[in-house]
């Protein structure tokens, strides 16, 4: 079991859009020390040094793991570059806490989990959602056995942005893995984590909400078969509109029981001449628990999230891809059974 009696020096790899929320996140953490910021860009590098009170400033991950001495990183750079960075990290004897998904395809986070285990470092793919209230309340409700048997699962996150302009990387598939990867992630690990089954298949459909000439499909329906029966259903769509109305909505049927939790349930909203938009919710930062649950890890407790959990969240993505293309259900073994 690994101690430390002083702050864990940790780096911040990719200084783009999530990275303040990340940088934050580790500033009220008191076991983790920011020691420096890490961009290809060094303009934006320069930026986020600033931004985080001058920490040193690399363009290259090597030079800022030697030259700070860090023992953990936050990876938050562009989907396609996660599993190499992954292995580079563990490599280098660092724990690493890395944006979902883990890689854009089963090969990429295999080679990840397997780096981790055999360098014995701390792998958690960053699964934010799970560290929200919604969503804790949903696990603990089911693990409690109050439902009964579940058999069915319904979760919609409706909002209306996915990207900062038209030249993001996210809208690229090929470096994004597709929305259903980059975004519908999170749902796909959310019921697997919520029911606590073995996911079998998804059947997905997709559509280009916004504009017919968008890369990736903005809005997804995704079903996904579990071995003990129940069935989830995960709508995720960033075409929403109107775009300041974001919508999540929870359904859970069990043989004791349903559950629901309501678009409108976690904050108020608000009519004025700019239209309807609800008001910042309050309960827990996600961000700010899920870096905690990395610190718990990192100073000798088990990962909230682990490798094996990531792997599995970008098969169920691949399947989903995979099932808008051919328009068929996608098994999940048959995924993983090609990067053994």
């Amino acid at each position: 079991m690994e101690s430390h009696s002083v702050p864990v020096p940790v780096l911040l790899v990719g200084t783009g859009f999530i990275a303040a929320q990340h940088a934050a996140a580790i500033h009220a953490e008191p076991r983790l020390e920011l020691a420096g910021v890490v961009d290809v860009d060094p303009e934006r590098a320069a930026a986020a040094s600033r931004a985080n009170g001058g920490v040193p400033a690399f363009a290259d991950l090597a030079a800022a793991l030697a030259g700070t001495g860090a023992g953990g990183c936050v990876v938050c750079t562009p989907n396609d570059t996660h599993a190499d960075i992954a292995v580079q990290v563990a490599e280098a004897g660092a724990h690493l806490l890395i944006e979902k998904p883990l890689a854009t395809g089963v090969a990429g986070a295999r080679r990840a989990v397997e780096a981790f285990a055999a360098a014995g470092r701390v792998l958690m793919p960053a699964h934010s959602h799970r560290y929200y209230d919604y969503a804790r309340t949903v696990r603990d409700v089911l693990r409690s056995g109050e439902l009964g048997t579940v058999d069915l699962v319904r979760l919609s996150i409706l909002g209306g942005w996915i990207w900062p302009d038209w030249r993001g990387w996210m809208l690229d598939p090929v470096r994004s893995g597709g929305h259903a990867l980059h975004n519908g992630v999170h749902l796909l690990d959310l019921v697997t984590w919520w029911t606590g089954d073995t996911p079998e298949s998804v059947y997905a459909r997709g559509r280009r909400q916004t504009a017919a000439e968008l890369g990736v499909h903005d809005y997804l329906e995704m079903t996904v078969s579990f071995g003990g029966g129940a069935t989830a259903v995960c709508e995720m769509s960033r075409g929403h509109r109107p775009a300041s109305l974001a919508r999540r909505d929870v359904m859970v049927a069990g043989t004791g029981g349903i559950l629901t939790l309501p678009w409108d349930g976690e904050a108020g909203t608000v009519t004025d001449e700019a239209g309807t938009a609800l008001l910042p919710p309050g309960g827990a930062d996600g961000f700010a628990a899920q870096i905690g649950a990395w610190a718990d890890a990192v100073t000798g407790g088990p990962p909230a999230v682990t490798g094996a959990d990531g792997l599995l969240a970008v098969a169920m993505g691949v399947a989903a891809e995979r099932s808008i293309a051919t328009g068929v259900p996608v098994r999940i073994a048959d995924v993983l059974k090609e990067a053994p």
